[in-house]
């Protein structure tokens, strides 16, 4: 354990009602320092917990958790989930690329803090995702999440792709394969609680190893995805 971690697990004082906490489990010092000071810019508060007070996470709300994709994350993110007050938390993955988030994708990861962390880059990403850990969302915001997607091009090619980001609209997608702007396309993916669903789109915008995708305003099952934004917005 490092030198002074303990002291950084101590009881928390009760805070004011109302203020967004983060829970930061089992984080190195120097990393825990400068998510605190990235989230305390935006009036969120953060606690130190170590990934053994699995209880706390079922038993107090936060609003969100960030945490290492290490061994024992798993553990981690299912009292998360499990907590009927923490499910819907914005889960913050540490570490190198969405492929290791892919690994735990059932859970629902919304984001990921590249290693090392560097305060531009972290400032970034706080900054993009603040107002759903602040519960300011609205209808029309697109919710980051990173899932596997599978996508299928009008000519019968199949690759795989993660999500950014989704909305009732469309969705961003990351992936090392290359498809033209303009490709029409079938997405397949699941959210949390929401079963695979399978969506009508068209590549609307490409840029190196990503693009966007517009859903078809005629395919019904886009419906789904919009009732589980709903619903996880006003979850949240």
């Amino acid at each position: 354990m490092e030198k002074g971690f303990a002291t950084a697990l101590a009881p928390n004082p009760p805070t004011k009602k109302g203020t967004a906490r983060v829970a930061l489990v089992d984080l190195k010092e120097s990393d825990r320092s400068l998510l605190t000071e990235c989230f305390r810019q935006f009036a969120i508060e953060t606690v130190a917990l170590a990934a053994q007070s699995l209880d706390r996470l079922r038993q107090e709300k936060f609003e969100a958790c960030v945490l290492k994709l290490a061994p024992g994350a798993e553990a981690v993110m299912d009292a998360a989930r499990s907590s009927p007050s923490n499910s819907r938390l914005v889960l913050y993955g540490v570490g190198g690329s969405a492929q290791q988030a892919m690994r735990f994708s059932k859970y629902g990861i919304n984001a990921m803090f590249e290693e090392p962390l560097e305060r531009p880059a972290v400032l970034k990403l706080v900054r993009g995702t603040h107002l759903l850990v602040l519960h300011e969302f609205r209808r029309y915001a697109r919710v980051p999440i990173m899932t596997e997607v599978t996508v299928v091009i009008a000519d019968g090619r199949r690759l795989s792709a993660s999500s950014v980001d989704i909305s009732s609209g469309g969705m961003s997608l990351k992936s090392s394969e290359d498809i033209p702007k303009g490709s029409n396309v079938e997405v397949s993916f699941s959210l949390l609680t929401l079963p695979r669903v399978i969506v009508r789109g068209v590549v609307t915008w490409k840029k190196s190893r990503s693009f966007g995708v517009r859903f078809d305003a005629e395919d019904e099952r886009r419906r789904r995805v919009k009732q589980w934004i709903d619903a996880y917005l006003e979850s949240v």
